[in-house]
């Protein structure tokens, strides 16, 4: 199997797995336990939360552990909106379901909202979002790049207008963190999966700008400066930590071999298939996020065709019934139906090889080339 699927979920890095299967033998008690094997729980737990302030550039005590990227883009929005009780929350139609239902959510209780569109080449504009802010505006999110096409979003442009506005401005950098440079005095708050950069599942984090008061969504102790009850997940959080250490001592290296394989893959694919084509921005993106057209086919029956050969995402979003539906995000880039549901989304790692890279080209070439869709 060749996978990849990084933006799905990266394999976790072997150091981060020793760092995890130690602390999980040494680290079992309650990291807020007052007693020594509490203590030095607690210690791994802080440590961690050095690793991670580091990685994006903020203070330790404004990094909060959580289980992962949805429960934290869920305490940014519902803790910001819910703290101020009614007004307007304005997002993106390209977001991540835990960033759009989330927002649905808060509508349903009555909240509006107003959902920028992005261009065609899924850049969303800081104008649009100006544009949008109301008297009543609680609170901005909108995504550091897109999971689909890996179009870095216009950050800190959007930053820089919330804080004119005086209006909370939060980021999902799940897709970044980790692969890119993330700065966190851009937003108020900052997601961060552990997953997406090979690190354990079921753990991530939440930066929250110190002096920005958001209401808990999750209620019991006071875990976390109040805002994440729940005793610590000492080997998860250790487990991120470390993944974010290795992130950030080897980013550069990493990202410049992901994006000659990404360059490799994308000029092989065109070649193997006639009338294919990138869809997001050329330079703007993702170091290693590759989504192409490839114009005749049906994604899902590529995906399913490759088999245990290659392991890519595609461009169809699985419904009731079993039916499939193009892309909400392609969609969104004015892409015609038939040409996002005949589009793939690879996403190379920093385990990738050109090797690997060659043989899925040839591979996913082979399969577009013998697919015919049904009449």
């Amino acid at each position: 199997m060749i996978y990849l699927d990084s933006n799905a979920s990266t394999p976790v890095d072997p150091d981060v797995v020793r760092t995890v299967t130690l602390c999980m033998a040494e680290a079992y008690a309650n990291p807020s336990s007052s007693h020594v094997p509490g203590r030095q729980a607690n210690a791994m737990v802080q440590e961690a939360r050095v690793r991670v302030a580091v990685l994006i550039g903020c203070s330790p005590d404004e990094v909060i552990f959580t289980s992962g990227g949805t429960e934290s883009n869920n305490l940014a929005i519902l803790g910001t909106a819910l703290r101020r009780g009614s007004g307007h929350v304005i997002t993106s139609s390209i977001e991540h379901p835990s960033v759009t239902n989330t927002v649905r959510k808060l509508q349903a209780l009555g909240f509006t909202a107003t959902y920028v569109g992005v261009d065609e080449q899924c850049r969303v504009s800081p104008a649009e979002v100006q544009d949008a802010i109301k008297d009543d505006t609680v609170l901005i999110t909108i995504m550091h790049s897109n999971n689909e096409t890996g179009t870095l979003q216009p950050v800190a442009e959007i930053g820089e207008i919330a804080r004119a506005r005086g209006v909370p401005f939060h980021t999902d950098a799940a897709q970044s963190a980790g692969k890119v440079v993330v700065r966190a005095y851009e937003a108020d708050m900052l997601t961060i999966a552990s997953h997406k950069f090979y690190g354990p599942k079921g753990v991530g984090a939440l930066y929250v700008r110190q002096g920005h008061a958001l209401q808990p969504v999750i209620v019991g102790a006071g875990h976390e400066r109040g805002l994440r009850p729940g005793t610590e997940n000492v080997p998860g959080i250790s487990g991120l930590g470390r993944a974010a250490e290795l992130a950030l001592q080897h980013m550069m290296q990493r990202n410049a071999q992901i994006q000659i394989l990404r360059a490799l893959m994308l000029e092989g694919l065109i070649k193997e298939v006639p009338g294919a084509c990138l869809n997001g921005h050329a330079g703007l993106t993702l170091p290693g996020t590759l989504n192409v057209m490839l114009p005749g086919t049906d994604s899902a029956a590529l995906v399913a065709a490759l088999g245990a050969d290659v392991a890519v995402s595609s461009g169809s979003a699985c419904h009731e019934g079993g039916a499939s539906a193009p892309s909400s995000v392609l969609s969104a880039m004015g892409i015609r139906p038939e040409d996002a549901l005949a589009s793939l989304r690879i996403s190379i790692g920093k385990d990738n090889t050109e090797d690997e890279v060659r043989a899925a080209t040839g591979l996913i070439g082979s399969a577009a080339r013998a697919y015919r869709p049904a009449p």
